[in-house]
């Protein structure tokens, strides 16, 4: 929906256009996306992906979407070299293609395509701890000018979506969890072992479960912030499809 120019994704998308701007351009770019799970860490490592129309509904221009982007097979053998050093058992996938959790925001980050990308698998047992371990694992990246992107999305509830749950006067589990979910992420008055907890028992907050029936969209965020180590530095927040949304980065 953001690259077909829905009205409501309007300032999500002037943000991400904003990218390069803020933050230039890195020398490649991981992304773990909400749409792969796997048993053990698995990473993209073919030279040149394809692309995995992973969705349905939508109109026969999205389907023709193209981001021809490089793969990285040496950036991916590093990866599993510092995903073994922290105990995982990574594996590389040479045919897998990037789904639209990689493709799309990319797509409005850097349209030009010619950043080498890499994505990373969630762990299919959706372990918040694990997720931010197997983000601190790649905190070394940031050496080498390497973006590690979260792509998900901070409310997933899909029966709440859309006209047929209109926003009369807010949604309290909606916001709640946001205000709680900021506050955790950028809070400087607070340690890092608190936020790590907090993180970890993230379903124990206001209106967790509401926004996330299941948390596959919202654990790349712990990866962000195990490879961040500390309290986000640029928030953004807004109403996308009548709920309120933020993103954070490290």
């Amino acid at each position: 929906m953001p690259v077909m120019g829905d009205p409501s994704h309007a300032r999500m998308v002037e943000f991400l256009r904003s990218t390069e701007s803020s933050i230039g351009r890195p020398s490649a770019i991981v992304v773990v996306s909400a749409h792969w799970e796997c048993a053990q860490p698995t990473i993209t490592s073919g030279s040149a992906p394809g692309l995995i129309y992973d969705y349905g509904g939508f109109p026969e221009e999205t389907y023709q979407l193209e981001y021809p982007a490089p793969g990285a097979p040496d950036l991916a053998g590093s990866i599993a070299r510092l995903l073994t050093d922290a105990g995982f058992e990574p594996q590389l996938d040479p045919n897998r293609g990037f789904d639209h959790g990689v493709f799309i925001p990319l797509l409005l980050m850097y349209p030009d395509a010619t950043i080498p990308v890499i994505q990373l698998s969630m762990l299919s047992s959706l372990d918040p701890a694990a997720h931010i371990a197997m983000g601190a694992a790649l905190a070394s990246l940031a050496h080498d000018d390497v973006l590690v992107l979260g792509s998900g999305f901070t409310f997933h509830n899909m029966n709440a979506f859309g006209p047929t749950h209109p926003v009369t006067g807010g949604d309290p589990g909606n916001e709640a969890f946001e205000t709680w979910l900021g506050d955790t992420c950028t809070n400087t008055d607070i340690s890092e072992a608190e936020r790590t907890q907090r993180l970890i028992d993230w379903a124990d907050a206001p209106g967790a479960r509401w926004c996330h029936p299941r948390e596959e969209h919202l654990l790349p965020l712990h990866v962000c912030y195990g490879a961040g180590g500390g309290p986000a530095t640029q928030a953004f927040d807004d109403l996308v499809l009548g709920k309120r949304a933020s993103g954070y980065a490290w």
